[in-house]
Protein backbone atom coordinates (compact mmCIF):
# COMPACT_ATOMS: atom_id res chain seq x y z
CA UNK A 1 0.00 0.00 0.00
CA UNK A 2 1.06 3.68 -0.77
CA UNK A 3 2.05 5.90 2.28
CA UNK A 4 2.46 9.25 1.64
CA UNK A 5 3.26 12.05 4.61
CA UNK A 6 2.20 15.43 3.67
CA UNK A 7 2.93 18.96 4.61
CA UNK A 8 0.31 21.98 4.38
CA UNK A 9 1.61 24.91 6.43
CA UNK A 10 0.14 28.30 6.27
CA UNK A 11 2.73 31.66 7.28
CA UNK A 12 2.44 35.11 6.78
CA UNK A 13 5.28 37.54 6.28
CA UNK A 14 5.67 40.72 7.26
CA UNK A 15 6.97 43.16 4.80
CA UNK A 16 9.74 41.26 3.11
CA UNK A 17 11.70 40.42 0.03
CA UNK A 18 12.75 36.76 1.09
CA UNK A 19 13.28 35.29 -2.86
CA UNK A 20 14.04 37.71 -5.63
CA UNK A 21 13.21 37.28 -9.41
CA UNK A 22 16.02 38.63 -11.96
CA UNK A 23 15.23 42.00 -11.52
CA UNK A 24 15.40 42.54 -7.78
CA UNK A 25 11.74 41.64 -7.07
CA UNK A 26 10.04 39.33 -4.79
CA UNK A 27 8.85 36.56 -7.31
CA UNK A 28 5.17 36.03 -7.76
CA UNK A 29 2.97 34.17 -10.08
CA UNK A 30 -0.40 34.38 -11.60
CA UNK A 31 -2.91 31.85 -10.14
CA UNK A 32 -6.46 31.80 -10.23
CA UNK A 33 -6.20 34.88 -12.56
CA UNK A 34 -4.61 37.06 -9.90
CA UNK A 35 -1.76 38.14 -8.68
CA UNK A 36 0.16 35.98 -6.15
CA UNK A 37 3.58 36.43 -4.36
CA UNK A 38 5.40 33.29 -4.73
CA UNK A 39 8.22 31.90 -3.07
CA UNK A 40 10.25 29.13 -4.78
CA UNK A 41 10.74 25.31 -4.29
CA UNK A 42 14.35 25.50 -4.77
CA UNK A 43 14.35 28.49 -2.03
CA UNK A 44 12.69 26.89 0.32
CA UNK A 45 14.43 23.65 -0.28
CA UNK A 46 17.50 25.23 0.44
CA UNK A 47 16.91 26.73 3.48
CA UNK A 48 15.41 23.78 4.49
CA UNK A 49 18.36 22.39 4.25
CA UNK A 50 20.35 23.94 5.61
CA UNK A 51 18.12 24.59 9.08
CA UNK A 52 18.67 20.94 9.03
CA UNK A 53 22.32 20.91 9.26
CA UNK A 54 22.32 23.63 12.04
CA UNK A 55 20.08 21.56 13.95
CA UNK A 56 22.24 18.92 14.61
CA UNK A 57 19.19 16.66 13.88
CA UNK A 58 21.18 14.94 11.47
CA UNK A 59 24.52 13.10 12.39
CA UNK A 60 27.48 14.95 10.27
CA UNK A 61 28.23 11.95 8.16
CA UNK A 62 25.10 12.06 6.74
CA UNK A 63 24.58 15.06 5.79
CA UNK A 64 25.53 16.92 2.32
CA UNK A 65 27.04 20.18 0.02
CA UNK A 66 26.15 21.29 -2.85
CA UNK A 67 29.23 23.13 -4.65
CA UNK A 68 31.74 23.81 -7.37
CA UNK A 69 34.56 22.76 -5.29
CA UNK A 70 35.13 19.75 -4.65
CA UNK A 71 38.73 20.00 -5.09
CA UNK A 72 39.26 22.44 -2.28
CA UNK A 73 36.76 20.23 0.05
CA UNK A 74 39.10 16.88 -0.73
CA UNK A 75 42.50 18.67 -0.19
CA UNK A 76 41.65 19.75 2.86
CA UNK A 77 40.78 16.10 3.82
CA UNK A 78 43.97 15.24 1.69
CA UNK A 79 46.19 17.76 3.68
CA UNK A 80 44.93 16.33 7.19
CA UNK A 81 45.86 12.56 5.34
CA UNK A 82 49.26 13.61 4.88
CA UNK A 83 49.20 15.53 1.23
CA UNK A 84 49.08 18.84 0.84
CA UNK A 85 49.79 18.94 -2.62
CA UNK A 86 47.08 16.79 -4.38
CA UNK A 87 45.95 18.99 -7.21
CA UNK A 88 46.98 16.63 -9.97
CA UNK A 89 45.93 13.40 -8.42
CA UNK A 90 42.79 15.07 -7.47
CA UNK A 91 41.87 15.62 -10.70
CA UNK A 92 42.62 12.15 -12.34
CA UNK A 93 40.65 10.88 -9.57
CA UNK A 94 37.77 12.70 -10.20
CA UNK A 95 38.38 12.04 -14.05
CA UNK A 96 37.80 8.72 -12.94
CA UNK A 97 34.86 9.26 -11.72
CA UNK A 98 33.86 10.93 -14.59
CA UNK A 99 33.96 14.46 -13.36
CA UNK A 100 36.49 17.00 -14.95
CA UNK A 101 37.82 19.93 -13.29
CA UNK A 102 37.73 23.36 -15.38
CA UNK A 103 41.12 25.67 -14.99
CA UNK A 104 39.43 27.38 -12.62
CA UNK A 105 39.39 24.77 -10.07
CA UNK A 106 35.77 23.84 -9.98
CA UNK A 107 33.35 21.36 -11.37
CA UNK A 108 31.73 21.98 -14.44
CA UNK A 109 28.46 22.44 -12.63
CA UNK A 110 27.21 22.14 -9.36
CA UNK A 111 27.35 18.92 -7.85
CA UNK A 112 25.14 17.52 -4.68
CA UNK A 113 26.85 15.11 -2.61
CA UNK A 114 26.91 13.60 0.64
CA UNK A 115 29.66 14.35 2.86
CA UNK A 116 30.48 10.61 3.23
CA UNK A 117 31.36 10.66 -0.23
CA UNK A 118 33.50 13.27 -0.12
CA UNK A 119 35.30 11.45 2.70
CA UNK A 120 36.24 8.52 0.31
CA UNK A 121 36.84 10.14 -2.55
CA UNK A 122 39.86 11.59 -0.62
CA UNK A 123 40.63 8.35 1.19
CA UNK A 124 40.57 6.88 -2.32
CA UNK A 125 42.87 8.68 -3.59
CA UNK A 126 44.95 8.32 -0.76
CA UNK A 127 44.82 4.57 -0.81
CA UNK A 128 45.63 4.99 -4.70
CA UNK A 129 48.53 7.79 -4.17
CA UNK A 130 51.21 5.99 -5.94
CA UNK A 131 48.95 4.76 -8.92
CA UNK A 132 47.48 7.88 -10.24
CA UNK A 133 48.84 9.05 -13.19
CA UNK A 134 50.03 12.53 -13.06
CA UNK A 135 48.32 14.74 -15.53
CA UNK A 136 50.48 15.92 -18.69
CA UNK A 137 50.98 19.58 -19.22
CA UNK A 138 48.03 19.39 -21.73
CA UNK A 139 45.90 17.54 -19.29
CA UNK A 140 43.29 20.51 -18.91
CA UNK A 141 42.87 20.48 -22.86
CA UNK A 142 42.31 16.80 -22.69
CA UNK A 143 38.30 15.55 -23.19
CA UNK A 144 36.49 14.19 -20.05
CA UNK A 145 36.70 10.42 -21.97
CA UNK A 146 40.92 10.96 -22.43
CA UNK A 147 41.14 12.07 -18.74
CA UNK A 148 39.29 9.01 -17.69
CA UNK A 149 41.18 6.59 -19.58
CA UNK A 150 44.35 7.98 -17.97
CA UNK A 151 43.51 6.69 -14.62
CA UNK A 152 44.32 3.27 -13.07
CA UNK A 153 41.69 0.64 -13.65
CA UNK A 154 40.99 -0.05 -10.06
CA UNK A 155 40.76 3.89 -9.72
CA UNK A 156 38.00 3.94 -11.97
CA UNK A 157 36.24 0.91 -10.47
CA UNK A 158 36.39 2.28 -7.25
CA UNK A 159 35.68 6.08 -7.95
CA UNK A 160 32.83 4.58 -9.68
CA UNK A 161 31.08 2.59 -7.16
CA UNK A 162 31.38 4.79 -4.26
CA UNK A 163 29.25 7.85 -5.82
CA UNK A 164 26.24 6.17 -3.85
CA UNK A 165 24.97 8.92 -1.96
CA UNK A 166 26.17 7.04 0.72
CA UNK A 167 22.97 7.36 2.83
CA UNK A 168 22.87 11.14 2.73
CA UNK A 169 19.84 12.06 4.05
CA UNK A 170 19.52 15.58 2.10
CA UNK A 171 20.22 13.70 -1.14
CA UNK A 172 17.94 10.92 -0.57
CA UNK A 173 14.78 13.74 0.24
CA UNK A 174 15.52 16.07 -2.53
CA UNK A 175 17.09 13.90 -5.16
CA UNK A 176 20.26 15.08 -7.59
CA UNK A 177 21.29 14.81 -11.43
CA UNK A 178 24.45 14.51 -12.40
CA UNK A 179 24.60 15.02 -16.26
CA UNK A 180 27.73 12.98 -16.85
CA UNK A 181 26.96 10.21 -14.69
CA UNK A 182 23.03 8.96 -14.58
CA UNK A 183 24.09 5.94 -13.00
CA UNK A 184 24.45 7.89 -10.08
CA UNK A 185 21.36 9.96 -10.73
CA UNK A 186 18.65 9.24 -7.45
CA UNK A 187 14.94 9.60 -7.38
CA UNK A 188 13.79 12.15 -4.74
CA UNK A 189 11.81 10.56 -1.86
CA UNK A 190 10.55 14.32 -1.19
CA UNK A 191 8.60 16.96 -3.31
CA UNK A 192 8.04 20.58 -2.49
CA UNK A 193 6.01 23.12 -4.07
CA UNK A 194 5.80 26.72 -4.54
CA UNK A 195 4.75 28.97 -2.08
CA UNK A 196 1.90 30.88 -3.08
CA UNK A 197 -0.26 33.84 -1.76
CA UNK A 198 -3.65 32.73 -0.50
CA UNK A 199 -4.96 36.08 -1.60
CA UNK A 200 -4.28 38.75 -4.31
CA UNK A 201 -1.02 40.45 -3.95
CA UNK A 202 0.51 44.03 -5.31
CA UNK A 203 3.96 44.49 -5.44
CA UNK A 204 5.55 47.62 -3.18
CA UNK A 205 8.20 49.87 -3.24
CA UNK A 206 10.63 51.12 -0.31
CA UNK A 207 12.20 54.69 -1.10
CA UNK A 208 15.34 55.19 0.60
CA UNK A 209 17.71 57.24 1.42
CA UNK A 210 21.01 56.62 3.09
CA UNK A 211 22.98 60.20 4.95
CA UNK A 212 26.46 60.48 4.67
CA UNK A 213 27.91 60.69 8.45
CA UNK A 214 30.71 62.44 7.90
CA UNK A 215 29.38 64.83 5.85
CA UNK A 216 29.99 68.60 6.61
CA UNK A 217 27.11 70.69 7.60
CA UNK A 218 27.01 72.88 4.02
CA UNK A 219 26.12 69.83 2.65
CA UNK A 220 22.86 68.62 1.73
CA UNK A 221 20.57 65.77 0.33
CA UNK A 222 21.43 61.92 0.89
CA UNK A 223 24.98 60.78 0.46
CA UNK A 224 22.73 57.62 -1.38
CA UNK A 225 19.37 57.20 -2.55
CA UNK A 226 17.53 54.22 -3.90
CA UNK A 227 14.83 51.47 -3.56
CA UNK A 228 13.92 48.13 -2.91
CA UNK A 229 10.71 46.25 -4.00
CA UNK A 230 8.56 44.08 -1.09
CA UNK A 231 5.34 42.85 -0.56
CA UNK A 232 3.68 40.68 2.64
CA UNK A 233 1.52 37.85 2.17
CA UNK A 234 0.01 35.21 4.00
CA UNK A 235 1.31 32.04 2.36
CA UNK A 236 0.24 28.11 1.39
CA UNK A 237 3.04 26.13 1.73
CA UNK A 238 3.09 22.53 0.67
CA UNK A 239 5.37 19.11 0.77
CA UNK A 240 5.12 15.64 0.73
CA UNK A 241 7.73 12.51 1.33
CA UNK A 242 7.13 9.19 -0.25
CA UNK A 243 8.91 7.29 3.13
CA UNK A 244 9.37 4.24 2.05
CA UNK A 245 11.22 5.35 -1.20
CA UNK A 246 13.05 7.31 1.34
CA UNK A 247 13.91 3.99 3.18
CA UNK A 248 14.95 2.82 -0.35
CA UNK A 249 17.04 6.04 -1.13
CA UNK A 250 18.69 4.65 2.38
CA UNK A 251 19.67 1.94 1.66
CA UNK A 252 16.89 0.01 3.75
CA UNK A 253 17.81 1.82 6.72
CA UNK A 254 14.57 2.27 8.67
CA UNK A 255 16.32 4.33 11.84
CA UNK A 256 17.65 7.01 10.03
CA UNK A 257 15.11 7.50 7.65
CA UNK A 258 12.90 8.63 10.77
CA UNK A 259 15.44 10.84 11.54
CA UNK A 260 15.21 12.35 8.32
CA UNK A 261 11.58 13.11 8.99
CA UNK A 262 12.08 13.98 12.30
CA UNK A 263 14.70 16.79 11.02
CA UNK A 264 12.46 17.80 7.75
CA UNK A 265 9.11 18.46 10.02
CA UNK A 266 10.87 20.72 12.29
CA UNK A 267 13.16 22.20 9.95
CA UNK A 268 10.13 22.34 7.14
CA UNK A 269 8.26 24.40 9.74
CA UNK A 270 11.48 26.68 11.25
CA UNK A 271 13.14 27.31 8.01
CA UNK A 272 12.41 31.13 6.64
CA UNK A 273 14.92 32.09 3.52
CA UNK A 274 17.10 35.03 4.29
CA UNK A 275 16.48 37.12 1.29
CA UNK A 276 16.70 40.87 2.57
CA UNK A 277 16.44 39.77 6.06
CA UNK A 278 18.94 42.61 7.17
CA UNK A 279 16.35 44.71 5.48
CA UNK A 280 13.19 43.48 6.47
CA UNK A 281 13.48 41.03 9.65
CA UNK A 282 10.64 38.83 8.53
CA UNK A 283 11.26 36.20 11.10
CA UNK A 284 7.70 34.92 11.22
CA UNK A 285 6.63 31.40 12.07
CA UNK A 286 4.34 28.99 10.83
CA UNK A 287 0.32 29.96 11.80
CA UNK A 288 -0.44 26.63 10.81
CA UNK A 289 1.30 23.18 10.32
CA UNK A 290 -1.20 20.54 9.36
CA UNK A 291 0.28 17.24 8.66
CA UNK A 292 -1.35 14.24 6.90
CA UNK A 293 -0.58 10.51 6.39
CA UNK A 294 -2.33 9.85 3.31
CA UNK A 295 -2.44 6.12 1.49
CA UNK A 296 -4.50 6.83 -2.23
CA UNK A 297 -2.36 9.73 -3.50
CA UNK A 298 -0.71 12.85 -2.73
CA UNK A 299 -3.17 15.76 -2.39
CA UNK A 300 -1.70 19.86 -3.08
CA UNK A 301 -4.61 21.65 -1.52
CA UNK A 302 -3.63 24.76 -3.52
CA UNK A 303 -6.96 25.16 -5.05
CA UNK A 304 -8.32 25.88 -2.15
CA UNK A 305 -7.06 29.71 -3.02
CA UNK A 306 -8.05 29.55 -6.27
CA UNK A 307 -10.09 32.65 -5.77
CA UNK A 308 -8.39 34.74 -3.65
CA UNK A 309 -9.17 34.66 -0.02
CA UNK A 310 -10.11 38.43 0.81
CA UNK A 311 -9.79 40.48 4.06
CA UNK A 312 -12.40 40.64 6.51
CA UNK A 313 -12.52 43.78 9.42
CA UNK A 314 -12.68 41.03 11.67
CA UNK A 315 -10.72 38.10 10.86
CA UNK A 316 -6.97 37.47 10.15
CA UNK A 317 -5.80 36.52 6.97
CA UNK A 318 -4.29 33.19 7.63
CA UNK A 319 -7.22 32.21 9.58
CA UNK A 320 -10.03 32.53 6.91
CA UNK A 321 -6.95 30.85 5.16
CA UNK A 322 -7.46 27.99 7.62
CA UNK A 323 -10.58 27.86 7.47
CA UNK A 324 -10.40 27.41 3.69
CA UNK A 325 -7.82 24.90 3.46
CA UNK A 326 -9.79 22.49 5.79
CA UNK A 327 -12.73 23.14 3.05
CA UNK A 328 -10.88 21.98 0.74
CA UNK A 329 -9.78 19.39 1.94
CA UNK A 330 -12.76 17.79 3.53
CA UNK A 331 -13.92 18.30 -0.49
CA UNK A 332 -10.85 16.59 -2.12
CA UNK A 333 -10.72 13.59 0.53
CA UNK A 334 -14.70 12.60 0.12
CA UNK A 335 -14.16 12.40 -3.47
CA UNK A 336 -10.63 11.21 -3.92
CA UNK A 337 -9.48 9.75 -0.55
CA UNK A 338 -9.87 5.87 0.41
CA UNK A 339 -11.26 7.29 4.06
CA UNK A 340 -7.85 6.39 5.48
CA UNK A 341 -6.27 9.98 6.08
CA UNK A 342 -5.00 10.82 9.57
CA UNK A 343 -4.49 14.69 10.34
CA UNK A 344 -2.26 16.05 13.02
CA UNK A 345 -1.81 19.53 13.74
CA UNK A 346 -0.36 23.32 15.59
CA UNK A 347 -2.85 25.51 15.08
CA UNK A 348 -2.27 29.21 16.39
CA UNK A 349 -5.81 30.08 14.83
CA UNK A 350 -8.06 28.22 16.00
CA UNK A 351 -9.59 27.95 12.91
CA UNK A 352 -9.25 24.42 12.13
CA UNK A 353 -11.93 22.23 12.93
CA UNK A 354 -11.20 19.88 16.04
CA UNK A 355 -12.70 16.67 14.79
CA UNK A 356 -10.46 16.99 11.90
CA UNK A 357 -7.30 15.04 13.69
CA UNK A 358 -5.16 15.46 16.43
CA UNK A 359 -4.01 18.26 18.20
CA UNK A 360 -0.71 19.52 19.36
CA UNK A 361 0.78 22.57 21.22
CA UNK A 362 4.58 22.43 20.12
CA UNK A 363 6.34 21.99 17.12
CA UNK A 364 8.35 19.11 19.11
CA UNK A 365 4.75 17.19 19.87
CA UNK A 366 3.77 17.20 16.68
CA UNK A 367 7.23 16.05 15.01
CA UNK A 368 7.33 13.07 17.71
CA UNK A 369 3.67 12.17 16.54
CA UNK A 370 4.71 12.03 12.94
CA UNK A 371 7.91 10.04 13.45
CA UNK A 372 6.08 7.66 15.90
CA UNK A 373 3.27 7.28 13.15
CA UNK A 374 5.66 6.73 10.49
CA UNK A 375 7.58 4.12 12.15
CA UNK A 376 4.15 2.26 13.02
CA UNK A 377 2.99 2.32 9.50
CA UNK A 378 6.33 1.40 7.81
CA UNK A 379 6.67 -1.51 10.27
CA UNK A 380 2.99 -2.64 9.95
Amino acid sequence: MSLFIEYHLIQNFAPSNLNRDDTGAPKDALFGGHRRARVSSQCFKRAIRLKSAESGMVPAEFSSVRTKRLKVLLQRRLTELGHPEAGTQIETALSAAGLKIKEDGKTEYLLFLGRGEVERLADLIHAHWDVLVVPANDESKKTKKQAKASAAPEVVKAAKALLDGQKAIDVALFGRMLADLPEVNQHAACQVAHAISTHRVEREFDYFTAVDDEGGIDETGAGMIGHVDFNSATFYRYAVIDPRKLVDNLKGDHDLALKGIAAFTESMARAIPTGKQNTFAAHNPPSFIGIVFRHASPFNLANAFERPIWPKPDHELTALSVAKLAEQDTAVAEAFSDGQDTWGYLDLTGAWPQEKGIAHKTLQKLADWVVENTRARLEG
